[in-house]
């Protein structure tokens, strides 16, 4: 069953090139297209594609908006959502990451790139690139009061998952195995909640366990 995905962008030309690179993969088709924040939500909704590409900024209905209509923390059958856009540190963006987006994609990030991204969203992983990850949350997150419900090696993961690292990375900075890591990350959803590592992120720099000047702690 090949994943089904939506393209919600105001300008053709992106949705035609969206369009050629995904229906030219053999595990992903382009089931619908959008013109605007109004028809993406209504095609999501009837359609309920795997993954919805996302526009940020599209006429009647913004991407934010749209985003949090179909995956925002109200949903009760929330969608996948990836949000696309030129700039790679832009407030909409994260606005619509905490809107409920999966993450976002640059819109020049390559053929390669597009179709991973989407299999990562639609295998519920978070879909933004870690260094990307780290300039938007110093660039935009204030700090919370932490109330801490995770034990001292989760801690670990989500200060090295705010750093950016990766799943890999992880294992190596803390000594421990891949499966390890990523029961830690399938318990820190659950705890806090949140949906995927992006969320983590933004979970551990809004309540002040990582910033700009807190280095990573390493065994």
């Amino acid at each position: 069953m090949p994943i089904r995905v939506l393209v919600a962008d105001d300008q053709s030309l992106v949705r035609t090139a969206f369009r050629l690179i995904l229906d030219a993969e053999p595990d992903i088709e382009v089931i619908s297209e959008a013109a605007d924040g109004e028809a993406a939500v209504r095609l999501a909704r009837s359609l309920r594609p795997d993954v919805t590409l996302m526009d940020v900024r599209m006429p009647k209905l913004d991407g934010v908006r749209a985003t949090e209509l179909l995956a925002g923390p109200h949903v009760a059958d929330p969608l996948k959502v990836v949000v696309v856009t030129t700039y790679d540190v832009d407030e909409n963006v994260y606005a619509a990451l905490l809107a409920g987006a999966s993450g976002f994609l640059l819109k020049d990030a390559g053929a390669r790139w597009l179709a991973d991204a989407v299999r990562a969203a639609a295998d519920g992983k978070a879909v933004i690139s870690p260094a990307v990850t780290v300039r938007l949350l110093r660039h935009f997150t204030r700090t919370e009061p932490a109330d801490l419900p995770v034990t001292a090696r989760e801690r670990d993961v989500v200060l090295a998952v705010a750093h950016g690292r990766t799943n890999a990375e992880i294992a190596g900075d803390l000594r421990i195995s891949l499966s390890t890591v990523k029961s830690h990350l399938a318990s820190l959803q659950s705890k806090l909640p949140a949906r995927n590592r992006t969320e983590i992120a933004i979970w551990a720099w809004r309540h002040g366990l990582v910033g700009p000047d807190i280095p990573l702690r390493r065994p």
